[in-house]
């Protein structure tokens, strides 16, 4: 799993779609792979190719028509678990996993390493208006005992996802894009440590950290902002859980504890990243529902832009010299 092969991912995809991938390539390697979806597999890019799938009479399929029927889907999945031997998936997008949270909580609950594969993220939905985009849902995921969520910002985080999902003793939720995504030059398998630095600079004068889809725009706007000279050390956390199992060696060379101005940006709700980015940092994010519209229109409306982040940036830095100096 940790050969050349598993890791290589180019241009722009969402990360429903390196999932995809990354499931297929798992499924070459674990004769004992199994999963499905609540009738979505064609849009959770969840169907293991050429695997068959289990049919009344014949079993030797790996993947499964669970139907749209997402908390008896993940009953089944702890069932299969709790066999023994087998290694399950289960997938429907992210904001209906309200609907199965009974059975997830049980996952949690019984040590089951049942792996969620929730796809449609954020807002980047898009048209599909607020009853399709999650908000809160990342924050009550990231607050259930024994979850590891992990949010993938391109290919090489999502394939770190998974080989993460195969060492847990728990249930793994992989939170992933609708929206395409480019392949990050900065990305790595570091991100099997829930947190790492995609670019380190001495004495910084920020950190710009985030998840997922909006790792591409923290990177964009540490660029303008080294343009206008200010040192920026840029974090992407794809997982809280792994992080916070890091030593603190490691976690204060991620996130210095004396560098104080600190911006988090995430398309979802702002409570999480507090703790991070403490009382005199600032989030960017969504504690409020969304709107049907383009995903970039929203994306524009909302503040989750380059621009947005370099200015609010600026302004936190230039708020804490206003302070220092009286």
């Amino acid at each position: 799993l940790h050969d050349d092969n598993f890791w290589q991912f180019e241009g722009q995809a969402a990360t429903r779609v390196t999932s995809g991938v990354c499931l297929n390539r798992l499924a070459d390697r674990l004769p004992n792979l199994i999963g499905g979806s609540a009738d979505l597999a064609p849009s959770t890019k969840t169907e293991m190719k050429d695997k068959g799938w289990i049919k009344p009479g014949d079993f030797t399929g790996h993947n499964i028509h669970f139907g749209v029927r997402e908390f008896a889907m993940a009953a089944i999945a702890n069932g299969l678990a709790l066999h023994g031997g087998l290694r399950v998936f289960c997938s429907t997008f992210f904001v209906f996993s309200d609907y199965l949270k009974a059975s997830l909580r049980l996952s949690a609950i019984m040590k089951l390493p049942v792996i969620y594969v929730f796809t449609h993220d954020s807002i980047g939905v898009g048209e599909d208006g607020p009853t399709h985009e999650p908000i809160e849902h990342l924050a009550a995921l990231r607050a259930t005992p024994n979850v590891t969520v992990f949010r993938p910002a391109d290919g090489k985080e999502t394939a770190a996802g998974y080989l993460t999902a195969l060492q847990q003793d728990g249930p793994t939720c992989l939170i992933l894009s609708r929206q395409n995504l480019p392949t990050l030059a900065e990305t790595s398998s570091d991100a099997m440590k829930g947190g790492y630095v995609l670019r380190q600079v001495e004495n910084p004068d920020l950190i710009l950290m985030a998840s997922g889809s909006e790792v591409e725009i923290i990177l964009a706007a540490a660029d303008r902002l080294t343009a206008k000279g200010y040192a920026v050390q840029v974090v992407s956390l794809p997982s809280f859980e792994l992080f916070e199992a890091q030593s603190s060696e490691y976690k204060n060379s991620v996130l210095p504890r004396q560098i104080r101005h600190r911006l988090a940006v995430e398309a979802g709700a702002t409570q999480p990243w507090y703790r991070y980015t403490g009382l005199d940092g600032q989030v960017i994010g969504l504690d409020h529902f969304g709107a049907s519209a383009p995903a970039e229109i929203l994306y524009q409306q909302y503040g989750l832009t380059v621009e947005h982040v370099t200015d609010q940036a600026v302004q936190l830095l230039a708020a804490a010299v206003g302070h220092d100096e009286t």
